[in-house]
């Protein structure tokens, strides 16, 4: 699983002109790679990180894994920078082109999530969630439940009433362990 390769710079926020951000599709498992080698070519990049529940072996484990498995964000100047070479880094497939150009995301979408995003790069949604929304819960061992968001505290603290075998159950939990349920 993916973990984070240390703080996201304050400076990925900052788009000068010319500059856009990119999506780049990595090799299997290879985000974090991709990511650790674009960043030591000056790159700047952003990798969402999201707190999921791994089952091995009857253990629980919550690790931060790619919140889109295989893609990664990086800034670029097409007249500016040497894009063509991302493709040849390890853990890189290939930029996300469209013909012979790499396509740009559209503006405010990286943004967004960098916002939302801890100093690791974990994305954390409940900033849209209020009391009575419901949510599903993606870490821990109810990962996957369905429940409602009954209140939120000031640290990073949340209470979710669960239903479980016919009763409804109130549990507290960190707010990065649950996103809004769709």
């Amino acid at each position: 699983m993916a973990v984070g390769l240390g703080p996201v710079p304050p400076s990925n926020h900052v788009i000068h002109e010319g500059e856009h951000w990119y999506a780049v599709y990595a090799q299997p498992h290879g985000e974090s790679i991709a990511q650790l080698r674009l960043r030591a070519q000056n790159f700047r990049t952003f990798l969402p990180l999201h707190s999921k529940t791994v089952h091995h072996a009857r253990k629980h484990q919550t690790v931060l894994a790619p919140l889109f498995p295989r893609y990664l964000f990086v800034v670029l100047d097409l007249e500016r920078d040497r894009w063509r070479a991302i493709n040849s880094k390890r853990g890189v497939s290939s930029v996300i082109m469209n013909e012979a150009l790499p396509i740009p995301v559209r503006s405010g979408v990286v943004e967004t999530l960098l916002d939302a995003s801890t100093s690791e790069g974990e994305v954390c949604f409940c900033s849209e969630m209020v009391p009575g929304s419901p949510v599903r819960l993606v870490a821990g061992p109810f990962a996957g439940q369905l429940g409602i968001l009954r209140d939120m505290s000031g640290s990073s603290r949340v209470r979710v009433l669960i239903e479980m075998m016919g009763a409804h159950i109130l549990t507290e939990l960190h707010d990065r362990d649950i996103v809004p349920a769709a």
